[in-house]
């Protein structure tokens, strides 16, 4: 949906410009801590698939802030039966005329699933109302239902993780804000 024209104007909202990390981490030490967490992650699968477990690990971030990279990493070596990945593209004329919550349903998992969602429900509170895709009041609507609707997953038996990713924000000299992704 576009932003009605007596909507009040966004402005977009910067991140903190400073670095993710106090120092870099070594390349040996970070592929011997990957191994070890994609070893960690395997155990997770095979936990999740034994008892018939529900997990979402929802992963937010801005553009270029490692979202795709992070999920990359952590299912690497999971087995697709049981792992999978959802990236929604943006809203259809359908999806616009649903309830905000029915595009995301049908992806959550199953028993002895572990879903990745690369962007989830809060593409709403963030790139959606900056884009003008929401107008205030379905921003608004969004966070009186956001909170039920997260308890009605876990209610179900659903194993609900959220990450933020970060990214540091620069300004060109026209004063646009650009993404650079954290090395």
């Amino acid at each position: 949906m576009s932003q009605s024209d007596d909507a009040p104007a966004t402005t977009v909202a910067t991140m903190e410009e400073q670095p993710a990390y106090e120092t870099k981490i070594d390349k040996g030490d970070y592929r011997s801590q990957l191994h070890d967490l994609q070893v960690e992650m395997q155990k997770l699968q095979r936990h999740v698939s034994d008892l018939g477990e529900k997990v979402v690990i929802l992963f937010e971030g801005r553009d270029a802030a490692g979202k795709g990279g992070s999920i990359q990493r952590f299912t690497r070596h999971l087995n697709p039966r049981s792992a999978r990945t959802v990236a929604l593209p943006k809203l259809t004329r359908t999806a616009e005329g649903q309830w905000y919550f029915q595009r995301y349903t049908e992806h959550l998992p199953t028993d002895g699933e572990i879903v990745f969602f690369d962007r989830s429900w809060y593409n709403r509170a963030g790139v959606e109302r900056v884009t003008g895709f929401c107008s205030p009041t379905e921003y608004g609507r969004f966070f009186r239902q956001v909170p039920a609707n997260e308890q009605a997953l876990v209610e179900s038996g659903i194993l609900l993780f959220k990450r933020g990713s970060r990214c540091r924000v620069t300004s060109s000299p026209s004063g646009s804000t650009h993404a650079v992704r954290i090395r």
